[in-house]
C-alpha cells in the first residue's frame, strides 16, 4: 500500500512536499513512479505463495515471480538510478538485454519445474551486478565532475548514497528471489522495501531539474560582448588573457559570486562569453567553476568575519557562511578547510587572538 500511494504521489501531484522550492527531474519522478508501481505489482504475483498445496507448487510460484521481477523491478530500480545522473541520457536498454539471461533462465525453470540451474543463474546476476557496481561509479564520477565543471552549489545534487543505497537494494533482491525461502531473507526484504520508498522520495523532491542547464552548457557560440571575437572554435590564448579581467570587472567587483546557485553558463553570459571557453578558461588554471566560486566566497566570509572582529560584533560562523552566498554551512566547512588547511572554528580562534593582540 505504501508503494502504491508513493506511485500515485509521484503521478499526480505537481508541486514537491519536502521541497517545495525544487523542481524535481520528470524523467526521474516517472521512472521512480514506475518502479513502485512494481513494487506493488511484485507483492502481488508472490501471493500464491501464501497458498501452497506442495511443494513443487511453491518453488514454481517463487521462479515465476522472481522471473516478473527481473523483468520489472530490478530493471527499473536501475533505470531509477541511472535517471539521477543528469550529465546526459544514458541508453537502458543494456539493462534489459544483460538481464535477459536470467528471466530464459528462469522461464526454463518455470517449464521444466526443477531448480537444478538456479546456482547458475545466481551466479550470473552477482557478476551482473559488480558489472553495474563498476559502470555506476565511473559514470557518476564523470557526472561528479560535470557537477564542479558547472555548478557552485552542489546541495543535494550529488547522488552517491543514493547510488550506495539502490546498490544495497539490488543485492537484497537478488538474494531474494534466489533465497526467498528463508523466512529472515523475507523480513529483510520488507524492511528494505518500506526504507526504500521513503528515501526514493524524499531524494526525488531533493534533486533539481538540471535539464535547462544541460540544454544551455550545448548552446552555440553566442557572445554577448564585442570585447570577445573569434574566428573558429579554439580558445587561443589571447582570449585566456580577456577572461580574466572580465571576470573582475563583471563576477568579483559587483559580487555576483553570492548568487545562490550561480551555474557557470549564467556567468558566461554576465561577462559576455560562454560555457565553453569559460570553462577552457578555468581548466588552463587548474581549477573547477565550483572551486573558483567557493574560494570567492570563502575570501569574502574572511572579510566579513574580520571586519565583525574589528567593530567587535557578535558573530557566527553560520551567519557569516550564509551571507557569503552558502546553502548549507557543512559545504562551507568542508570548502574553507580543503582551501585554508585548517577548520573554521581554529581560523576564526586564531584571527580573533590576532586582532585582539
Amino acid at each position: 500500500m505504501l508503494s502504491l500511494a508513493a506511485c500515485f504521489y509521484l503521478l499526480f501531484r505537481r508541486s514537491n512536499a519536502i521541497d517545495p522550492d525544487v523542481t524535481s527531474p520528470v524523467r526521474l519522478r516517472r521512472w521512480t513512479a514506475a518502479f513502485f508501481a512494481s513494487m506493488t505489482l511484485s507483492h502481488l504475483w508472490y501471493m500464491p505463495t501464501l497458498y501452497p498445496t506442495s511443494a513443487e507448487d511453491i518453488l514454481l510460484s517463487y521462479i515465476i515471480g522472481g522471473m516478473l521481477d527481473f523483468m520489472t523491478l530490478i530493471p527499473l530500480a536501475i533505470s531509477v538510478l541511472l535517471s539521477m545522473l543528469q550529465d546526459r541520457r544514458r541508453p537502458l536498454w543494456p539493462i534489459f538485454a544483460m538481464l535477459a539471461p536470467c528471466v530464459a533462465g528462469l522461464a526454463v525453470c518455470a517449464i521444466n519445474r526443477s531448480d537444478a540451474i538456479l546456482p547458475m543463474l545466481y551466479a550470473y546476476y552477482l557478476l551482473f551486478d559488480i558489472g553495474l557496481i563498476i559502470y555506476v561509479v565511473r559514470a557518476t564520477r564523470q557526472y561528479g565532475r560535470w557537477l564542479r565543471d558547472n555548478y557552485a552549489d552542489l546541495e543535494h545534487k550529488e547522488v552517491w548514497q543514493s547510488f550506495v543505497v539502490l546498490a544495497i537494494i539490488l543485492l537484497v533482491f537478488g538474494i531474494y528471489v534466489f533465497e526467498a525461502h528463508v523466512p529472515i531473507i523475507k523480513y529483510i526484504t520488507q524492511v528494505n522495501g518500506l526504507i526504500l520508498v521513503c528515501y526514493l522520495l524524499w531524494r526525488v523532491e531533493t534533486l533539481s531539474d538540471l535539464s535547462i542547464t544541460v540544454q544551455d552548457t550545448e548552446e552555440s557560440v553566442d557572445f554577448k560582448s564585442p570585447s570577445i571575437n573569434l574566428d573558429d572554435y579554439e580558445v587561443s590564448q589571447t582570449i585566456h588573457d580577456k577572461i580574466g579581467p572580465l571576470l573582475q570587472q563583471h563576477c568579483i567587483d559587483t559580487q555576483l559570486y553570492l548568487q545562490h546557485d550561480l551555474t557557470v553558463s549564467q556567468l558566461a553570459r554576465a561577462i559576455g562569453t560562454n560555457r565553453f571557453y569559460l570553462s577552457q578558461y578555468f581548466s588552463r588554471q587548474g581549477i573547477t567553476y565550483n572551486a573558483y566560486i567557493n574560494s570567492l566566497r570563502i575570501d569574502y566570509f574572511m572579510d566579513l568575519y574580520r571586519k565583525a572582529v574589528t567593530a567587535r560584533q557578535s558573530v557566527t560562523a553560520q551567519q557569516l557562511a550564509t551571507k557569503s552566498g552558502f546553502h548549507s554551512y557543512r559545504t562551507f566547512s568542508n570548502a574553507f578547510k580543503n582551501q585554508i588547511g585548517q577548520t573554521v572554528a581554529a581560523w576564526m580562534k586564531d584571527e580573533g587572538q590576532e586582532k585582539r593582540v
